[in-house]
């Protein structure tokens, strides 16, 4: 055993491969999905001896498949109606925290059901085949504490399995029987508040389980006397252009016989194959290394490089490690990487710049939740990544929820990169209330995550804290771990600007706003809060309210309008419990609402140049700006804050908003400078182009135009133009900028519309706090309400391959102000996950546009709503064998 996990007396190692379906081994794991029984410790009165045992009757134990919290296993069942519709959550017996609360930092009440233990238990058959092989029982994850027990004798208790993000091995060879039915039964405990567990803080409400259970996959894995783990390739490239690569590769093995080992440890990299001789004493540990100094082979000459998507392409190769002994082999384990090297510096200003391969990148990505009941879903994850890819994001963040190797697998296949790192605001930074165990726990469990996940090459950074960098003795006691285990890329003290005693300054800032800022906001503050400058670890312009489609799938129609405490249920926690500043400031920007149709169609509006804004802002100033995220990308629960497309998918008015700001080559607006700025992120030229800028005002009249021809470099931002001061002095309430971005056919390239006020929003800096800068006079969009009403013409046509077209055509002399396409079913809830080219879009008179979609097969029988804030609001039905669709007027707004 590793004297590093001597501190818990466990050997708990961890292999990536066992949990991805493209990953092999010498012996297939034997994954204990299906056939679990769950049931609550205090309707039990056995004891593990005996319930891991053959002959245990489990009548009327849950049936469950595993991973699975309790909650979810529940909720499968039907104990319990979907907690995440309306107040159902409330009404789960232990859910008695005041709501918005952050109940990891709260204790359990007397009479939860998940005060008590929890039982899982499965029987299964060991293949015959694997007689003689050492047998090893592995969890992926359990939340908090566990014993565990296999045909009737314990293999570990509650103080050896402790931590939610700790992986587990444990050598049960003695007592499992091949060929023969085996049992095993796990004891769960749920985390306290004095626990390093799996916590919800302000994005979301939290389980009444506090997600107890086996929520990380089991599986039965076999190897020979010395095991083989977590295979890796650390890449340095030794030229600038990439020609030239130093590849070095790391294997973990274990020797599990009471006797000594002699063997050869072999390692295939990317087709080369190297090997060394290797002796283990008995129950040691050890690292092989296979590095160029002594394996020439591995300095390898133009490499296919592995790159974000946008960069390149996402090349991946193999390594396969593996111990022979005897002219055996014992065990072998392989892993997909990438060749790529990230690395990152402070620029001249102090920000943390990330480059992969030697080139910059500005980072545009977004917060990560997993589903509040943890439950795993390929197809979901599948979709929510063509969404991030669709809306031009270039990174995940993840706070805590650390994730299946099914994301981290579509990340690496789909060139996404990952910030990685631990979660805030519970046990976990109340470092002055820390045990000796949650010492060990927390470097066993970071020990265990930089171990299962270190080879992924979609990896980018590791944040060692979050709101908070830890102190000096568990900062080291992390980097430690991280250079035993060979952590290959950049760590951060945290997410926060706060300097360390022991690596200094961390070059990022955590500065907000969470709350609603007007988009003038991201321009305007220039060297003090969330502003486009430096990199910006979480930021957002507050709320995203969903759309009705959406909002219809967890709001009751009953509490749609006002809003009420079924509503607030599904706002944010501490500091988010109420929209009180997003509220007051689209009352005050746009008209208070008049109902739920109104107050819904003016979020988008606002969610839309919320979004934009800020990413625009971002990208013009790169490099002074290095990396902003949006936070949130997703949501745990059904909410109303935080998110650019909501929990079912859905993509609102700040889903279009981003992926128009962030589309690779890209026309934008400066709100504080008039300035016209084409922001190429792709890295290579644009060639000649040319860019449109035409000012109206309220009423249409064109009051400006300009074109201005560049030529755009790779990944720059150049200014194009400047929309005079002047033009936007006729008194005008409201100015309209319309931009085009043409190539050098005339072909459209980027297209961008902007409401200006004629007086911006003036902040109150002296009373910014962490959730936002309060606007001491708010901008005035109020005029938009009397916008003259603008007659659409719209089409569908539904294309052989699937695709939907809508065409929409302006005929009138009216601005078509936010025209939106939704696909609806027969109940009008949204169907999702949909994507159209564009959305919320205007059209100037005569203009035409067209906007297409591949709604999913569900959607066979669904409709297209066009809508608009000042027109008819129609519904389109395909005809797949015809051209067009018939056109059904509704009700005009």
């Amino acid at each position: 055993m590793s004297s590093k996990m001597a501190t818990l007396a466990l050997l708990c190692t961890v292999s990536s491969l066992c949990y991805a379906a493209d990953h092999e081994n010498l012996s297939q794991p034997l994954p204990l999905r299906e056939g679990w029984s769950l049931q609550s410790g205090c309707k039990i009165q056995a004891q593990g001896e005996a319930i891991s045992t053959a002959s245990f009757e489990t009548k009327g134990w849950y049936s469950v498949t595993v991973p699975s919290t309790v909650l979810a296993a529940q909720v499968a069942a039907g104990t319990f109606p979907d907690p995440y519709y309306g107040d159902n959550l409330r009404k789960i017996p232990g859910t008695s925290y005041p709501v918005g609360t952050n109940f990891s930092n709260r204790p359990m009440s007397d009479d939860s059901p998940y005060r008590c233990s929890w039982w899982y238990r499965k029987q299964f058959v060991i293949p015959a085949a694997d007689k003689g092989r050492t047998l090893w029982l592995r969890f992926g994850g359990i939340n908090y504490r566990a014993n565990v027990w296999v045909n009737g004798k314990r293999v570990a208790d509650a103080t050896q399995v402790a931590g939610a993000y700790r992986t587990y091995e444990f050598d049960v060879t003695s007592v499992a029987i091949p060929g023969k039915s085996n049992t095993v039964a796990v004891e769960t405990f749920a985390p306290t508040e004095r626990d390093l567990g799996i916590n919800w803080v302000d994005w979301s409400q939290c389980p009444p389980d506090k997600d107890m259970g086996l929520w990380g996959a089991v599986d039965l894995v076999t190897s020979g006397p010395v095991s083989v783990r977590s295979p890796l390739v650390v890449t340095h490239l030794t030229e600038d252009d990439g020609g030239s690569a130093d590849l070095t590769a790391y294997t973990e093995l274990h020797n599990s016989s009471n006797q000594g080992a002699k063997g050869t440890a072999i390692a295939i990299v990317a087709g080369i194959r190297v090997k060394q001789e290797v002796e283990l004493q008995p129950g040691e540990d050890k690292t092989v290394i296979f590095d160029p100094q002594h394996f020439p082979e591995l300095h390898v000459k133009h490499p296919e490089l592995w790159w974000p998507y946008q960069m390149g392409t996402p090349h991946l190769e193999t390594m396969t490690a593996m111990f022979e002994e005897q002219g055996k082999i014992s065990d072998e384990q392989s892993v997909r990487f990438g060749i790529r090297e990230v690395t990152s510096e402070l620029t001249n200003q102090d920000f943390r710049l990330f480059k992969i391969n030697g080139k910059p990148i500005l980072i545009r990505g977004a917060g990560w939740s997993q589903d509040m009941l943890l439950r795993p879903e390929p197809e979901r994850l599948e979709q929510q990544f063509r969404l991030v890819k669709d809306m031009h994001l270039n990174t995940i963040r993840l706070e805590g929820k650390l994730e299946t190797e099914h994301f981290f697998r579509l990340a690496d296949e789909q060139g996404i990169l990952v910030m990685l790192g631990w979660c805030c605001c519970d046990q976990w930074e109340h470092w002055d209330k820390w045990t000796q165990e949650n010492h060990a726990i927390s470097t066993a469990s970071l020990r265990s995550q930089m171990l299962r996940l270190r080879h992924h090459a979609s990896n980018l950074v590791w944040l060692n804290g979050s709101d908070n960098p830890p102190p000096a003795d568990v900062e080291k006691a992390y980097l430690d771990v991280e250079a035993e285990t060979h952590w290959p890329n950049p760590v951060l003290s945290s997410a926060t600007q706060t300097p360390t005693t022991v690596t200094g300054k961390s070059g990022v800032k955590m500065s907000g706003p969470y709350d609603y800022v007007a988009p003038s906001y991201w321009l305007t503050d220039t060297n003090k809060y969330g502003g486009a400058y430096g990199f910006n670890t979480e930021t957002s312009p507050g709320p995203a309210i969903p759309t009705l489609g959406g909002l219809k799938k967890f709001i009751p129609v009953g509490n749609f309008w006002p809003p009420d405490d079924v509503w607030s249920l599904h706002y944010g926690g501490e500091g988010f419990k109420k929209l009180t500043v997003y509220n007051e400031a689209l009352a005050a920007s746009y008209g208070r609402a008049n109902d739920l149709e109104d107050y819904l169609r003016v979020s988008q509006a606002m969610a839309y140049t919320g979004e934009r804004a800020m990413f625009e802002a971002y990208g013009r100033n790169k490099y002074t700006s290095t990396g902003v995220i949006q936070w949130m990308l997703n949501n745990a629960w059904p909410s109303m804050i935080w998110h650019l497309y909501d929990y079912y998918l859905d993509a609102g008015g700040g889903y279009y908003g981003t992926k128009k700001a962030c589309e690779p080559v890209h026309v934008q607006y400066s709100y504080d400078d008039h300035s016209v700025y084409v922001v190429n992120s792709e890295y290579r030229a644009a060639g000649k182009l040319e860019a449109e800028a035409t000012l109206y005002d309220l009423h249409m009249k064109q009051l400006f135009s300009q074109h201005a021809s560049i030529d755009s470099a790779p990944d720059s931002s150049l200014k194009a133009l400047t929309i005079p001061s002047e033009d936007f002095s006729n008194e005008s309430p409201v100015y309209f900028v319309q931009l085009l971005l043409k190539n050098s056919s005339g072909a459209i390239l980027s297209r961008n519309f902007y409401w200006v006020p004629s007086k911006p929003t003036a902040f109150d800096w002296s009373k910014t706090d962490y959730t936002h800068t309060p606007a001491s006079s708010h901008e005035d969009f109020t005029a938009l309400r009397q916008l003259p009403k603008a007659e659409i013409e719209s089409s569908l046509q539904v294309e052989s391959d699937g695709t939907w077209r809508v065409r929409l055509h302006n005929p009138s002399k009216a601005l078509a102000f936010q025209v939106a396409v939704d696909t609806v079913d027969k109940k009008g809830m949204s169907v999702s996950p949909v994507t159209w080219s564009d959305n919320y879009i205007e059209l100037v008179p005569g203009e035409t546009r067209e906007l297409s979609a591949t709604p999913p097969a569900v959607a066979a029988e669904a409709s297209v709503v066009v809508s608009g804030w000042n027109v008819a609001s129609t519904t389109l039905r395909p005809h797949p064998r015809e051209t067009a669709a018939l056109q059904e007027p509704n009700q005009a707004r």
